[in-house]
């Protein structure tokens, strides 16, 4: 950490004021409720088919309009059909949600405590980080340091450039390296004390129970070897770990609402459970009541684990045989990939090289295996039973074949800007819906957090050979969206997937436009791709005469390509002027039950109802990069090239936007007001109102989530990048010192800077030619001999 501390986001006004998040519990929906969301999926259903009688039937029988009017027919029924079918998705998942929040009875806190009593399986929270500010993932580590786990290893994935090019990010790396040893360190003084606190309890309790003292000389102990001795420290105990929490917490800096959520959620929320558990023994000593050994034995395991955790880092990159793929998913398999084995490191040509060694003794690097792994975003935060909970849920009976299961994430109350705070509202409703997914079977994971049973992600592991060295992929990186991939293909070895019901998990939402282009038009790019999986999972469940229920492909096919035709179709409208005999009031009621479902589920996640509009106006911004990311999609089918995985920046200041997804915006507008004018003319007072209400929502996104201001900034930076032209020869130069710079534990040698002449013959690369073998040495004499060919020609 840098004694400069970052100053807080200028709060704009219609930002949210609410900074505390919702339970972690669900509310129970009314029976009234439940009714009322079956009678939208009903009236929807209803519409859509009164619509297509009404409307086209009669205009197709009663008043023919020709050719064209047919085509737009057809057209127009095409896209009202496929936007119902994501408005009714929307609401059968909710409904389906609605079901589970009435069902989940929470799991009581002494059931959690036997459970883990005597606990074995481990878990090994990997948390990919990539150019993160330090203080971001600081907070992260330490939710996952603090969760209460017998064998919790917390393992920091650093992506950066093992050798930076500039003294800032060389600082920023550091100071990211060294965050595992600082909570260790921190760590340290507490677990001893209660490590120590449980050790002596146990001895107490079987010198107390040892026949051979007898009970003469002390009756009460056959009846419990607890005494009021042990309850008081006990006690002592659990008031000096609140205490230590509670002086962290005052001394944490809280500059956005994201360090405020970590302070009272994170830190104070464990210590105010702590301090319930203290009222509790309090109360006992003061009514004379003393727990059972078992029971007291529980409470001291919790504190040690709560307190004791292995952290560490890891750098990929510093290692040759590892895959250097730039993407979350290939950062996480590196690391899967060694879990079990001892590592021995060799120095060579190409780089440093990790050879397995099965006696651990001789390992350079021994990676322990766990029964459980946690896949952690860097701007995630956990609740403080996280990992008790979801772990629990795996082990219960009947859970055997559960591969992963989640909370999906909710968002940070609180948001300074207005786009981070719609942003965050459409977060909550994803977490409601993806609730609903499970509830028929559709289950994805989502991959900000997630807890995954490693024997199912090594039933899918794809073993290739890239240069000599096997590479295991365990989570397919061939998309951008690899957790969606990696659904599907648990799914066709016969796992399953399982949301668990409660707000366990918060993650960061982009801040500024820049940030959420980068985020969304990820999200945007893959669906399409993964379809054919589907596909084939589906016919070869049927082979082996699986059910499969209609509503789980239905649900499925929505979630992966519902942003390509709900782009694609929203761009007809926009664009098209559909012929006013199509339109319909019945099309408009028809989508009624949806915005109301909608705007009843902002409302209970803590929003206004009037953010449907809202939600409108920013979908119509983000409509550009949408399309861009479904194109992208088509881009990878036809070439087969994997497109870049770009990681949202987190950072503390504004991301500057491409000027395309600025500019189109504006576009939006104009088009739209375009529109108004000559439906008015044409006194198609219909089509004139749709331009309307899309041209005023536009141009509010633009004002409220981009900025008139920032817009035109990002216009200009846009026109300076697309006229700028950079010099190759000094960007040669750049990129030959820096590889120079490199350590031989990153990276491959690379060849020095400067032209060979006969007077100076190139120094013979041995290691290189008994490392790479001829081929090397082939392409090193032939580019010697025509420089020198080149030179002889220059003199003459």
């Amino acid at each position: 950490m840098t004694d400069e501390q970052p100053r807080a986001r200028r709060r704009q006004w219609g930002a949210e004021r609410r900074s505390e998040p919702m339970s972690i519990v669900h509310a129970r929906p009314s029976v009234a409720k439940i009714a009322w969301g079956r009678i939208a999926i009903l009236l929807t259903v209803v519409f859509w088919i009164t619509y297509v009688v009404t409307t086209i039937i009669r205009e197709f029988i009663e008043a023919p309009g020709g050719f064209r009017f047919t085509m737009e027919a057809i057209g127009y029924l095409v896209v009202v059909t496929f936007l119902t079918f994501s408005a009714t998705m929307y609401l059968l998942a909710r409904q389906g949600a609605l079901y589970r929040f009435r069902d989940h009875r929470r799991v009581p806190r002494a059931e959690i405590d036997r459970h883990f009593r005597e606990h074995s399986g481990g878990i090994t929270v990997l948390v990919p980080s990539y150019a993160e500010e330090p203080g971001v993932v600081r907070g992260t580590l330490w939710s996952a340091a603090l969760q209460e786990y017998a064998d919790l290893r917390v393992v920091l994935l650093v992506d950066d450039p093992v050798a930076p090019k500039s003294e800032e990010d060389r600082a920023r790396l550091e100071a990211t390296l060294a965050l595992p040893g600082e909570i260790e360190d921190a760590l340290r003084g507490p677990a001893a004390r209660f490590t120590e606190a449980r050790a002596a309890f146990e001895r107490e309790i079987r010198s107390a129970e040892d026949p051979a003292r007898g009970s003469e000389a002390n009756p009460a102990a056959s009846a419990s070897p607890v005494t009021p001795a042990h309850l008081a420290r006990l006690a002592d105990d659990y008031e000096a770990a609140a205490i230590w929490l509670e002086t962290m917490a005052e001394d944490e800096p809280m500059v956005d609402h994201v360090d405020e959520f970590f302070i009272d959620q994170v830190l104070m929320g464990l210590a105010s459970e702590l301090r319930l558990s203290l009222l509790a023994l309090r109360a006992a000593i003061d009514q004379s009541a003393l727990p059972d050994a078992d029971r007291m034995l529980e409470l001291h395991l919790r504190l040690e684990r709560i307190f004791t955790v292995k952290a560490s880092s890891f750098q990929r990159k510093r290692y040759a045989s590892l895959s250097h793929e730039a993407n979350k998913a290939m950062n996480l398999n590196a690391y899967i990939s060694l879990m079990g084995h001892g590592w021995r490191a060799e120095e060579s040509a190409g780089g440093t090289l990790l050879r397995r060694v099965e006696d651990p003794a001789l390992a350079d690097l021994y990676v322990p295996d766990t029964t459980y792994l946690l896949t952690l975003d860097a701007d995630s935060l956990l609740l403080r039973d996280y990992c008790v909970r979801l772990v629990y849920f795996l082990e219960e009976p009947g859970n055997e074949r559960v591969a992963v299961t989640q909370t999906p994430y909710s968002s940070f109350r609180g948001a300074p800007t207005r786009i981070e705070r719609i942003a965050g509202a459409t977060t909550d409703l994803q977490h409601i819906l993806h609730q609903g997914m499970s509830y028929y079977g559709a289950t994805f994971w989502v991959g900000a957090n997630a807890v995954i049973r490693k024997r199912a992600i090594e039933d899918i592991v794809e073993i290739e050979t890239v240069g000599g060295f096997e590479i295991a992929t365990y989570i397919q990186d061939r998309t951008v969206i690899e957790d969606t991939e990696s659904s599907i293909d648990l799914g066709a070895h016969g796992w399953t997937l399982m949301n668990y019901p409660e707000r366990l998990s918060y993650s960061a939402t982009p801040p500024d436009f820049g940030s959420l282009v980068v985020q969304r038009r990820r999200w945007a790019n893959g669906g399409l791709l993964i379809m054919p999986k589907l596909w084939k999972q589906a016919r070869d469940r049927r082979f082996r005469r699986e059910r499969i229920l209609v509503r789980e492909m239905w649900l499925r096919t929505n979630y992966m390509a519902s942003i390509a035709w709900a782009s694609f179709g929203l761009l007809f409208l926009l664009a098209y002027p559909y012929d006013s005999r199509l339109l319909s009031p019945v099309v408009f009621l028809a989508a009624l039950p949806y915005f109301i479902a909608m705007g009843s589920d902002l409302r209970y996640c803590g929003h206004r109802f009037s953010d449907i509009f809202r939600i409108y106006g920013f979908n119509l911004v983000l409509l550009p990069v949408n399309l861009a990311g479904v194109l992208k999609s088509m881009q990878q089918a036809l070439t087969g090239e994997k497109i870049p995985f770009v990681r949202t920046p987190k950072v503390k200041d504004r991301t500057a936007a491409p000027a395309i997804y600025v500019i189109i915006p504006y576009l939006i507008v104009a088009f739209s007001l375009l529109t108004l004018w000559r439906d008015v003319l044409a006194q198609n007072w219909g089509n004139a109102a749709f331009a309307a209400f899309n041209a005023v929502l536009a141009f509010y996104a633009i004002r409220a989530y981009i900025g008139i201001r920032n817009s035109f900034v990002d216009i200009w930076l846009g026109m300076l990048n697309w006229l700028y032209v950079p010099d190759r020869a000094k960007a040669t130069s750049k990129a030959r010192a820096a590889d120079a710079s490199v350590p031989a534990g990153s990276a491959p040698a690379t060849d020095a800077a400067g032209p060979a002449s006969e007077s100076a013959p190139k120094p013979v690369d041995w290691e290189g030619i008994l490392y790479h073998g001829d081929r090397r040495l082939n392409r090193d004499l032939k580019r010697d001999n025509d420089r020198r060919r080149r030179a002889g020609a220059s003199r003459n």
